[in-house]
């Protein structure tokens, strides 16, 4: 029997347990009870269809044990899992038991089928004496149906040393339906080896992560993050990694230095990925091995294909960096592999998707830094990959795709671009959309510039938007528009920052490219005293006098139904410009008003956005 075979009859056993109770597990608890709360690391779902989900959670009750084993016992614990229909569960419509085994870290998977389409759900475990939050999921539309809207948002890059989550719950507080993550979820350096100007808010726990109770122990540490938690308790996540989950930069089996070990670290950041993220038991890892990319759809309205841009990639050419490299055209060099691009062009022809949308890691658009007659771009985008991404661009035009969207994460800055087949010609037919979402945290405080400002974009003429605060993007995807709202923090070097949209863009079904409906640059700062929102008392924000309105630019289509706003606003001070993974990325940066919209039911965040 291949290891492949027992890893997987574990995981269908795991599932079987869910749905039957498995009282020989329940059997085999050791009279020593659990003395301290194993809920710390919170609970998320994921991956949703249109009958089911996964749900998660982990039992830490010493999350930062350097043996990654978050102090449990060696054994393993039944965990008794609900799912309702109401969060105070009166209705509960499907209940089990699953082992937290020693050789998954004590994590969680139930894997779910059979429940109603489009429909709102609320979770939570048991474990002996102990109750974890309360999660709040829900179900994919039916294959038929078509929404009316999909409130959706997309972040990357998360250091945990670089400053504080806030931006995981103000995106908790605007009750998305879904939320993917786009990777570096987690950083694998030791404390004071990645550093932002000021220093550090924050420090890592262990070394660098090189071994499985490392990568256990550093996603602990992240978890410990209660604006974190809020996030993944709020909505289902659809998640894929990039490159700081292993190393940085690291493609297929080549690291970024020479490691005769890399293969043994890959695996271990594999395994400790799969146990802590709500992941279905098709994307449990085999060794180095591990299948990521996948299709999640909703209804009819949108298709997400969610690409693993590292495992499949040729080496970064010339060296990686960036650089003007004939090699980068090369068209035997691929980022994606041929299988996955096999994959994702099959999905294409068989689409039925108002929008197909690719939820990915690296900048798809073209991006040369040099105002000369080279061509200087990054090689380790899809620059460096330029036949690759020309295939697959040809892809869907051959397809007849109706709407293209690209989401991108890994720049630490905000961008918005026009997708054309040729990037050396302005001239030349839009053809799709790429949205690209900054940090949460990574690069430190961030800076506003003023629209238009950055000079790659006059260099660039397709690219559309930038700027280097930290956030993350809301979108509002209904059959006649995709609606994108960029949110920006002010700092996040210290916690609870406001946070503001600043830019605004409307993706027109049929209409490829870009509309920008709102610009906010930053206002000139003045000293003020601004109210913060209490969202258990309701308290509201009050806006200073000297702050401008939000510039909104007419477009055609109608604004979805449900698309309010209200008022956030704080004029940040001493706000400091510095740089960001790609140096050229770090301009001068600001502030926004934010957007919220209004959750099903009126929902709101009463109990999983509080702090704790």
């Amino acid at each position: 029997m291949s290891r492949r075979t027992i890893l997987l009859s574990g995981a269908a056993l795991g599932a079987a347990g869910a749905v039957t109770g498995l009282p020989a597990a329940a059997g085999a608890a050791a009279a020593r009870p659990l003395r301290q709360d194993p809920f710390t690391l919170g609970v998320a779902s994921g991956d949703p269809d249109h009958d089911g989900f996964v749900l998660w959670t982990r039992l830490a009750p010493q999350p930062l044990a350097e043996d990654g084993l978050g102090g449990m016992p060696d054994r393993p614990v039944p965990v008794r899992w609900e799912v309702a229909a109401d969060e105070r569960f009166r209705y509960v419509v499907r209940r089990g038991v699953v082992p937290a085994r020693p050789e998954a870290a004590h994590s969680v998977h139930v894997e779910l089928d059979g429940l109603l389409p489009g429909r709102e759900y609320f979770y939570r475990f048991h474990a002996e004496a102990y109750t974890s939050p309360v999660g709040r999921t829900r179900t994919a539309p039916a294959p038929w149906a078509m929404p009316a809207t999909l409130a959706m948002g997309f972040v990357s890059c998360s250091q945990y040393e670089h400053g504080y989550f806030t931006a995981y719950r103000r995106l908790a507080e605007t009750e998305p339906e879904l939320v993917l993550h786009l990777g570096d979820y987690q950083y694998e350096y030791a404390k004071d080896t990645y550093t932002v100007p000021g220093g550090n808010p924050r420090d890592h726990e262990g070394p660098e992560t090189r071994t499985l109770a490392n990568y256990r122990q550093r996603h602990a540490q992240y978890k410990t993050d209660a604006d974190l938690r809020a996030a993944h308790a709020v909505a289902p996540w659809v998640v894929v990694f990039d490159d700081h989950e292993v190393e940085n930069n690291w493609a297929d089996e080549v690291p970024e230095a020479p490691d005769p070990d890399f293969p043994a670290r890959r695996a271990a950041a594999f395994q400790a990925y799969y146990e802590n993220m709500p992941l279905r038991r098709s994307s449990i890892p085999l060794g180095i091995d591990m299948q990521l990319y996948r299709r999640v759809r909703w209804g009819r309205l949108a298709t997400f294909h969610m690409l693993d841009t590292r495992q499949y990639r040729d080496d970064q050419a010339c060296g990686d960096g960036y650089r003007s490299c004939a090699a980068a055209a090369d068209p035997a060099r691929s980022i994606t592999g041929a299988e996955q691009e096999a994959w994702l062009l099959d999905g294409f022809r068989r689409s039925e998707a108002r929008w197909d949308v690719l939820g990915q890691q690296v900048f798809f658009a073209q991006r040369d830094n040099n105002a000369g007659p080279l061509t200087v771009t990054s090689m380790d985008a899809w620059d460096g990959y330029v036949a690759s991404r020309d295939r697959i661009t040809r892809g869907w035009l051959s397809a007849g795709v109706r709407n293209p969207v690209v989401l991108t994460g890994d720049v630490h800055a905000h961008w918005a671009s026009d997708l054309k087949l040729d990037y050396a010609d302005p001239t030349s037919r839009t053809v799709g959309s790429e949205l690209v979402c900054s940090s949460i945290t990574s690069g430190g405080d961030g800076a506003d510039s003023a629209s238009g400002s950055h000079p790659w974009l006059k260099i660039n003429p397709h690219l559309r938007f930038q700027n280097n605060l930290r956030g993350y993007v809301r979108t509002t995807i209904a059959p006649d528009q995709f609606a994108a709202d960029f949110a920006v923090l002010p700092y996040v070097s210290r916690p609870d920052a406001p946070a503001y949209t600043r830019a605004s863009f409307v993706i027109e079904d049929r209409v490829p490219g870009l509309h920008q409906t709102g610009d906010r640059p930053l206002p000139s700062p003045r000293p003020h005293r601004r109210s913060r929102l209490d969202h258990r008392r309701g308290q509201p924000h009050r806006r200073p006098r000297n702050h401008p309105p939000l510039t909104r630019t007419p477009t055609a289509g109608r604004t979805p139904p449900g698309r309010t706003f209200t008022e956030r606003v704080a004029i940040p001070r001493g706000i400091a410009t510095l740089s960001v993974k790609e140096g050229p990325d770090a301009a001068p940066g600001g502030v926004r008003r934010g957007g919220r919209r209004g959750g099903p039911g009126g929902w709101g965040c009463r109990r999983w956005c509080r702090p704790g």
